[in-house]
C-alpha cells in the first residue's frame, strides 16, 4: 500500500545543505498499522509529510497504492490524496465557522458524493457525538474536536489514514479514547494507519513501530513475522 525505496530529504540552512532524513526504504501492507516514534527533530514528521505528499522528496520514491506520488503533479496529487488518504493532525484544524456536522461535510460535498448528508450523520454517530452534530469546534471539548477530525479524515473512505501526534493536545482519558478510535477504524475497515507519536506504550499496539533518531530509522519492532520492513540506508 505504501512504499517508500531511497527516500531522503535535505534542505537548505544559512547556505548550506541539512540533511532531515537519510535514505530509506520503507514498505507498509495495505491495511497493516505503523507507529513512527522518537524524540523532537528525528525526522518523523518529515516522513509522514512525504508519505501524504505534502512536501516532496530530494531522492528517491514514493508509492501510494501503486502510483508513484514523487512524479504526480500538483493537481494530480491533491486529487489522489482527496480519495486515498485521510489526516488526523495534533491542532485539529476544523473550520470554526462550521459545526461538527459541517465540518464532515464538506470533504464530501466538494468530492461530488450525493449521499453527503447520510454519511457525515453516520460518521459522526460511529466517533460518538450524535448529540453534539450541530455545535461549533468553539463549543466542544479537545477530545471532541479531535473526533470530529477523524471522522472528516474517513469522509471519503480512505485507504490510507496518516495521524501525526493525535493525542499531542489531549488529556490521558480523551487520548485513549481517540487512539481506540483510530485502531478500529484500521481493523474494521482494513484502513492502512500510519501513526506518529512520542508515546511508546501507544506505539506497541500497532503492528509495527519504526524508531527514529537523527533522521534515520534505529530499530524496528513488529508484533509478528508478517511482511513489514524497514531499512535505513546512509548508516
Amino acid at each position: 500500500m505504501i512504499e517508500l525505496h531511497g527516500v531522503s530529504k535535505t534542505v537548505d540552512s544559512g547556505g548550506s545543505p541539512l540533511t532531515i532524513l537519510h535514505s530509506l526504504d520503507l514498505t507498509i501492507p495495505a491495511g497493516r498499522s505503523l507507529a513512527i516514534v522518537g524524540p523532537s527533530g528525528s525526522g518523523k514528521s518529515t516522513l509522514l509529510g512525504l508519505m501524504a505528499g505534502l512536501d516532496a522528496p530530494t531522492t528517491g520514491e514514493i508509492r501510494i497504492d501503486g502510483t508513484s506520488i514523487t512524479s504526480l503533479g500538483e493537481d494530480a496529487l491533491a486529487r489522489l490524496r482527496g480519495r486515498l488518504i485521510g489526516f488526523v493532525f495534533q491542532f485539529f484544524h476544523l473550520m470554526p465557522s462550521l459545526t461538527a456536522f459541517e465540518n464532515v461535510l464538506v470533504p464530501m460535498e466538494l468530492a461530488g458524493a450525493t449521499d453527503a448528508h447520510p454519511r457525515a450523520t453516520r460518521l459522526l454517530h460511529e466517533v460518538g457525538l450524535d448529540a453534539r452534530a450541530h455545535h461549533y469546534p468553539s463549543q466542544l471539548s479537545g477530545g471532541e474536536q479531535q473526533r470530529v477530525a477523524i471522522a472528516r479524515a474517513l469522509a471519503n473512505e480512505p485507504k490510507v489514514l496518516l495521524a501525526d501526534e493525535p493525542t499531542g493536545n489531549l488529556d490521558s482519558s480523551n487520548g485513549q479514547h481517540v487512539i481506540d478510535l483510530l485502531f478500529d477504524v484500521n481493523r474494521s475497515r482494513s484502513t492502512t494507519l500510519v501513526l506518529v507519536t512520542h508515546d511508546r506504550e501507544l506505539a506497541a499496539r500497532a503492528d509495527m513501530q519504526i524508531v527514529m533518531r537523527d533522521g534515520r530509522i534505529v530499530e524496528r519492532l513488529a508484533r509478528d513475522a508478517g511482511p513489514v520492513t524497514a531499512v535505513a540506508g546512509g548508516r
